[in-house]
């Protein structure tokens, strides 16, 4: 069994920028990092998850100009909250041929997150890549809280686990909606929204 293992972030940027996957602390827990314009490496994240199909990943990007990536429908209370980081935000997409459905799974919204972390924040603008970050665990087991619990895991089905230590918390981001001007909460997570309302 082949398992590569490194403690340096940028070892992850080839590997993704060529389809592959890798798992590493994000700026929550440890997450399934893949390039999210890269079908092919996003499908198989839902295969080494056994997620259902029709629930979508939450997309990591450096800034709010990635967004137009993404056909999103303006909504610049919800690209404000955006701008806070370490909040998840979901925004309608304008996809009529469905070329983006691969990522919204037929909701026709995708759910983006700016990181709260100085270090992944950074190896993101220099990846210049959006990325799916779903959490490092089998669908219905608990998230990977270190590295050794990621490779008990998902063993040789990852190109490369980055040890960023363990993780400060097993709480996901919390995920809004901004609808007509209200803020909706849809999941309370490890930053309290009610603060930037």
């Amino acid at each position: 069994m082949n398992i590569n293992i490194s403690t340096k972030l940028d070892d992850a940027m080839d590997v993704i920028k060529n389809g592959g996957i890798v798992i590493t602390k994000t700026d929550t827990i440890y997450g399934i990092l893949a390039n999210a314009l890269d079908k092919e490496a996003v499908e198989k994240i839902y295969v080494i998850k056994g997620r259902e199909k029709d629930k979508p990943f939450i997309i990591l990007i450096p800034n709010a100009k990635f967004l137009k990536k993404f056909k999103v429908k303006e909504n610049p209370q919800a690209e404000k909250i955006l701008n806070l980081k370490g909040i998840t935000v979901i925004f309608d997409v304008n996809d009529p041929n469905n070329e983006l459905e691969y990522l919204h799974r037929g909701t026709k919204a995708l759910a983006f997150r700016i990181p709260d972390d100085p270090e992944f924040l950074s190896f993101l603008n220099k990846l210049d890549t959006p990325i799916v970050a779903p959490s490092a665990n089998p669908s219905g087991l608990t998230p990977a809280e270190d590295i050794h619990k990621a490779i008990e895991y998902f063993k040789d089905k990852v190109d490369l686990y980055i040890d960023r230590g363990r993780s400060n918390t097993n709480i996901p981001s919390t995920i809004v909606k901004v609808e007509n001007s209200k803020i909706k909460i849809l999941r309370q997570g490890s930053k309290q929204i009610d603060l930037y309302q």
